[in-house]
């Protein structure tokens, strides 16, 4: 193999111009054998806010340019000793000392339209003269740049004291946080599950939200390690599990209230939000066609004891506007109020 560094200029630093790891002499070597990569990153004295998204984008560059089979491996080094917080492991929860309701939007299993009742939710609380942001956590699948119309952001870091803090961005009266602002349009991001730990907290810790009513987090669908350490490392006040009619969906919904429900986690379960619950076609609103099965989500919220917070018709415009990253809930239409009557429920359920 042959050792070139050429390959990392794709890896970009959003909050340093754009510039590549290459140019901002982040990279400190590159050791290539045989069947095994090692990179070595060099990290300014101050904790970087987007360091485990670049050591991700630096590893998933390394395993597209060489040959497949090669084992890599990316290490880091700081300059000088970093100053308290700016580790992960000291990243405290002071940006989220001033927001009321933490709620965590969850499913058990993904296709269910998770992140698309997220984003709804929240559009819908702050219509409702709430301050709301959401943290998009799902960091395999990040869709909220795409369903509020602000790819292509760039969110600015600035310093607080000794900690650099994520800027959110901010439309439709609610602020947004997602992975999907820092990687480029269709990379993946090939991150084990302890690195995509460390960086969702990052994606929520280390971001300045300010005095928010609710901080909405979309989960990634399961019930695996990332569900597990955000539970215990957020300051989460409870959970939404959100599903659809279909029996294979609500086979999972079960083992998302248990993962909520257990000793080691102990956080509340507000309701179930059935979502698909029918088809109702734009030009005949009164009309209901229950193509993935008709109450299932009702029947299981009863089973499991746990409130329904609302039933989502399968409206043509709520996939439109998704992708027009003009959210439904900003609307009228039927999509649109249920929606609003979610957000109601909601705000009854945890109290407020």
């Amino acid at each position: 193999m042959e050792n070139n560094w050429e390959f990392l200029n794709e890896v970009r630093h959003p909050a340093q111009g754009d510039k590549s790891i290459v140019e901002l002499s982040m990279v400190r070597s590159v050791e290539v054998s045989d069947a095994k990569v090692t990179i070595t990153l060099v990290f300014p004295r101050r904790r970087d806010p987007l360091a485990e998204y670049l050591i991700g984008s630096t590893r998933a560059a390394a395993i597209r340019h060489f040959p497949e089979g090669t084992e890599v491996e990316v290490k880091t080094v700081v300059e000088e000793a970093p100053k308290p917080k700016n580790s992960i492991s000291d990243l405290g929860t002071d940006q989220v000392a001033r927001v009321r309701h933490i709620i965590g939007i969850a499913s058990g299993k993904g296709g269910v339209g998770k992140s698309t009742v997220a984003v709804n939710l929240a559009c819908a609380l702050a219509r409702q003269g709430y301050k709301v942001g959401l943290a998009d956590a799902d960091v395999y699948g990040p869709s909220v740049p795409t369903m509020t119309g602000t790819e292509g952001a760039s969110p600015m870091a600035v310093q607080d004291g000794d900690q650099e803090l994520i800027v959110p961005m901010g439309k439709y009266g609610v602020e947004w946080m997602s992975v999907g602002y820092f990687a480029q349009k269709g990379q993946a991001l090939i991150w084990r599950g302890p690195m995509a730990c460390n960086a969702l907290k990052q994606m929520i810790l280390q971001v300045q939200w300010g005095e928010l009513d609710f901080l909405l987090i979309d989960m990634p669908p399961g019930t695996g390690d990332i569900h597990i350490s955000l539970v215990q490392d957020i300051p989460m006040e409870g959970a939404v599990i959100v599903t659809t009619p279909q029996a294979v969906a609500l086979a999972d919904v079960e083992k998302g209230v248990n993962m909520f429900r257990n000793k080691s986690i102990d956080k509340p379960v507000f309701g179930l939000v059935e979502n698909m619950a029918w088809f109702t076609p734009a030009e005949l609103p009164e009309n209901r066609y229950y193509i993935f099965g008709r109450d299932g989500g009702v029947q299981m919220a009863s089973r499991l004891g746990i409130p329904l917070l609302g039933q989502i018709p399968l409206v043509q415009g709520i996939r439109e506007s998704g992708d027009e990253g003009v959210p439904a809930a900003l609307s009228n239409g039927p999509d649109g109020l249920a929606f609003m009557d979610l957000a109601s429920r909601l705000v009854s359920a945890v109290g407020d």
